[in-house]
C-alpha cells in the first residue's frame, strides 16, 4: 500500500506543478491590456441652463441674474432655520471665499433661501454674519414663494425640494454648483464636504477659458 500512496502523492504533484507552469506560461503571452480609447477620466461639465429670475438679496435689493452676467458664481439653496445641513455647508461656503480671496480668484456667492416665508433679508443678513459671509461677493436672496423656488430649484439645479410633513424643515440637496459668466451650471460638488481646492481649480480654469 505505501508504494501506491507514494506513486499517488507523485502524481498529484506533478499534476499540479504542471497546471501552475500552463498558467504562467499563458499569463506571459496574453496581450497587455490597455485603456478604452472612448472612456476618459476628464469631469465633464453638467452644462444645466441657470433660470432668469428677480430676487431680493440680504440688503433688501433687487438681485437678478443679469448683475452674475459674465461673472463666474457658486450657488447654494439653504435656509436660516435649518437645524441640520444648512449651518455646515455655509460655514463651508466661508471657507470657500476665504480660500478664494487668499488665491486672488473672484467668483460671486449665491444662496438661494428655500424657505422665503421666513426668510426675510434682515433674516439672512443675520444668519450670513453669524458664519463670517463677506456680503461684497456673497448675496443672500430671498422674495418668492415656496413654490417658485421649488420650480427654480428643479429647473435650474436639478433639485428636489419637498416640505417635511413631520416638522418646519425642508429637504432639500446639499450641493454647491458652479455656474459659467454664461449662466450654465457645470459641476456639482458635495456641500458638506467640499474640495475647496478642487472647486477653486475649476473656477481658475473657467476664468482661463473665459467661461467657455
Amino acid at each position: 500500500m505505501q508504494p501506491k500512496r507514494l506513486l499517488w502523492g507523485l502524481g498529484l504533484l506533478g499534476m499540479g506543478l504542471f497546471i501552475g507552469i500552463l498558467f504562467l506560461l499563458v499569463q506571459a503571452n496574453a496581450p497587455e491590456s490597455t485603456p478604452d480609447e472612448n472612456t476618459s477620466t476628464e469631469k465633464q461639465p453638467l452644462n444645466w441652463k441657470v433660470e432668469d429670475f428677480t430676487y431680493t438679496d440680504q440688503n433688501g435689493e433687487p438681485f437678478t441674474r443679469s448683475d452674475l452676467e459674465g461673472k463666474v458664481w457658486i450657488a447654494d439653496l439653504i435656509f436660516t432655520n435649518c437645524n441640520t445641513v444648512c449651518p455646515p455647508m455655509t460655514a463651508n461656503m466661508a471657507r470657500l471665499q476665504k480660500k478664494m480671496k487668499e488665491a486672488g480668484v473672484e467668483a460671486e456667492i449665491v444662496s438661494f433661501s428655500i424657505d422665503p416665508e421666513r426668510d426675510t433679508p434682515k433674516a439672512l443678513k443675520r444668519f450670513g454674519e453669524k458664519h463670517g459671509a463677506d456680503f461684497s461677493n456673497w448675496h443672500f436672496l430671498t422674495g418668492y414663494s415656496f413654490e417658485e423656488i421649488q420650480q427654480f430649484a428643479d429647473a435650474s439645479f436639478h433639485m428636489n425640494l419637498q416640505h417635511n410633513p413631520d416638522n418646519d424643515q425642508v429637504i432639500h440637496g446639499t450641493g454647491f454648483y458652479l455656474v459659467s459668466p454664461k449662466g450654465r451650471v457645470l459641476y456639482q460638488y458635495n456641500g458638506m464636504k467640499p474640495d475647496l481646492e478642487e472647486i477653486i481649480r475649476d473656477i481658475q480654469d473657467l476664468h482661463e477659458t473665459k467661461g467657455e
